[in-house]
């Protein structure tokens, strides 16, 4: 299977008589306009930038910080451009000789063959052809920690905690970080007004060894005071204040602040969220606060489309609103119409439509109401379903990594499978417990996820009460420099009991598996137990796995090897007799709102006449 996603995310380019065309910041075809060809009396220049280290990793991250070097394809403005950036540049390549501890570094920079501090006020060049810049550095040795003083409220803390123990490495950015920890451990404990009052680094060039007094102020403790609210204009400031869970008499921290901010942006109606605490206290000793925000706009809509090589061309489209009532309740309505192409019978299309309501902060801050009706088809090879379902939930945050949730369904589907054509009402109590502890949602490198959830039913037509329950957990775990190896993975299982048949449970809520989202290299739900027909039953449980070791070959690219296992069974406890596997391997490609993945896997054991392989393609992490 090939899918295939567009979304607003293209963005064309026209340049004069050029065009060029771009997807997620990459030009796909044209020509852009040049850089720097606004750039006034240009002037072009080479770098020959000399390290003499045989550290790869200083020598790369001299390179990285040298503007002169990064930029050298683009001119500068007249000839004391140059000298400006070279001076610039000397200045940059210091502080990274000094975040690697090396304090007695030289770095001697020649333009035209003349050392920068010898030139005149407004010095010429030969423009000829592109000016020669060298720049030569001389790193120096390595410099190790003698003697660590803490004073102040923080004459307690152990420099070992803070990577300053003797005989560490003394880069400036370990000792820029531990003043910062020292203040942020202090406000931690309610001290809002806590600062550094003294840092001091002074290196020994005879030993090579520097030493290092830091003394911090903690302040008052102050609660949280009053919180206002600026820059609304249709959200209610009650709820922004409320929805935020600063409240007046709590703890100030700043882990609170950050997750307020995070919380209200994370509602889709403003542009910018920013908190700004009070310069200090008030009368009555707690600490006054103001939410800025800017909204954004309430209305917007969206369109998509993909391509299976299986089941053809589909389109979607959205319209929502985001701040219905002036608590940010959002309302959006929804369709879409897949497999054109690939029938010629209109009524064979997969059809999906809804209507969608979400209010934050329903009778708690912590609390969200969801309620939706969603009519659509299905049509995978197993079955054709016809469905309307009517919902009604509430979800609350227990902590900033545990949700639960509980909702209400009614259901009525029409369905043509195995067990013939069939009508169902169900109605069912779906309950979730959610831990969230991933670092990221979109690309995780460390943490996990582990969700449980019961969903109790009772279907009307035949009187047949049945429940399914279902659980997961996946891992993640960094390996090497900058987390450049991630092992991911996860399991997944599940039970469904009650029903004489499995038959008398609608199909849309029997356990099948197979496609993008359990395991690759198979169709969408493929794997089932089948009757003497060959026909897809569905099945009563099922067992899950996928492993993948996401390596990372540059910034923004990535190889993922990976196999997935699967099985469902027609009993209640997973039979472990017909396991389905498939391996394969995928790209990322790193943007701003999560990888591009883009995954093709084989089955290791398909069915007799099934799928040879998969492609599938989408935004984030496969799990």
């Amino acid at each position: 299977m090939m899918v295939v996603a567009a979304a607003a995310a293209f963005s064309p380019v026209l340049i004069g008589d050029a065009y060029a065309f771009k997807l997620f910041g990459i030009t796909i075809f044209g020509k852009e306009e040049e850089e720097g060809q606004q750039v006034p009396d240009p002037v072009r220049y080479h770098v020959d930038l000399k390290a003499d280290t045989a550290d790869p990793d200083l020598k790369e991250a001299l390179e990285n910080s040298s503007r002169l070097l990064g930029d050298q394809k683009l001119p500068v403005s007249g000839d004391l451009g140059i000298v400006v950036k070279a001076r610039d540049d000397r200045e940059r390549l210091i502080a990274t000789l000094y975040e690697k501890a090396r304090y007695g570094g030289v770095v001697t920079i020649t333009i035209d063959g003349r050392n920068i501090d010898d030139l005149p006020p407004n010095p010429t060049f030969d423009r000829s052809g592109p000016i020669p810049v060298t720049v030569n550095i001389a790193p120096g040795p390595v410099f190790k920690v003698r003697e660590v003083q803490f004073g102040g409220d923080a004459a307690n803390h152990n420099p070992a905690d803070y990577d300053l123990a003797p005989g560490a490495q003394a880069g400036s950015l370990a000792i820029i970080k531990a003043g910062d920890k020292i203040v942020e451990q202090l406000k931690s404990e309610g001290r809002p007004f806590a600062k550094l009052t003294e840092r001091k680094v002074v290196a020994d060039h005879n030993s090579d060894t520097v030493d290092i007094v830091l003394a911090a102020e903690g302040g008052p403790v102050a609660p949280i005071g009053d919180v206002g609210v600026t820059g609304e204009k249709t959200v209610k400031p009650a709820f922004i204040q409320r929805y935020s869970r600063l409240n007046k008499g709590e703890a100030y921290s700043p882990e609170a602040l950050k997750k307020a901010g995070e919380r209200l942006r994370a509602l889709g109606v403003f542009s910018s969220v920013t908190i700004h605490e009070g310069d200090a206290l008030a009368p009555d000793g707690t600490l006054p606060m103001t939410i800025e925000v800017s909204e954004g706009k309430r209305r917007y809509f969206g369109v998509g489309a993909q391509y299976s090589t299986t089941d053809g061309f589909g389109v979607q489209g959205y319209w929502g609103h985001r701040n219905l009532f002036g608590e940010a309740e959002t309302l959006r309505i929804e369709g879409s119409v897949s497999r054109l192409g690939e029938t010629t019978d209109v009524g064979s299309l997969d059809y999906s439509a809804g209507i969608l309501f979400t209010k934050p902060g329903a009778f708690f801050p912590a609390a969200t109401l969801k309620a939706g009706i969603v009519a659509k088809t299905e049509n995978p090879d197993a079955y054709n379903a016809t469905l309307v379902t009517a919902s009604l939930g509430l979800s609350y945050e227990l902590t900033d990594r545990d949700t639960v949730s509980a909702s209400g369904e009614v259901s009525w589907e029409r369905d043509d499978d195995a067990f013939g054509e069939n009508d169902y009402l169900t109605f069912t109590l779906p309950i979730q417990y959610d831990r969230d502890a991933r670092d990221d949602k979109f690309n995780p490198t460390e943490g996990y996820r582990a969700t449980f959830s019961a969903k109790p039913g009772y279907e009307i037509f035949n009187a047949t009460p049945y429940a399914a329950f279902e659980g997961s957990i996946s891992g993640y775990l960094p390996f090497g420099q900058e987390d450049g190896v991630v092992l991911a993975g996860k399991v997944a299982a599940g039970v469904l009991i009650g029903g004489d048949s499995i038959g008398d449970i609608p199909a849309t809520q029997r356990f099948f598996a197979g496609g993008g989202g359990s395991v690759r290299g198979y169709s969408y739900q493929e794997i089932s137990p089948y009757n003497d027909n060959d026909d897809a039953t569905g099945g009563r449980s099922y067992v899950t796995g996928s492993l993948e070791a996401r390596i990372k070959i540059t910034d923004t690219i990535g190889v993922v090897p990976f196999i997935d296992v699967g099985t469902v069974s027609d009993s209640t406890f997973p039979g472990f007799s017909d396991i389905r596997a498939g391996a394969g391997a995928g790209i990322r490609y790193a943007t701003p709102f999560g990888p591009l993945r883009l995954d093709f896997a084989m089955p290791l054991n398909k069915y007799e006449g099934g799928t040879d392989y998969g492609i599938y393609a989408g935004i984030g992490q496969s799990f």
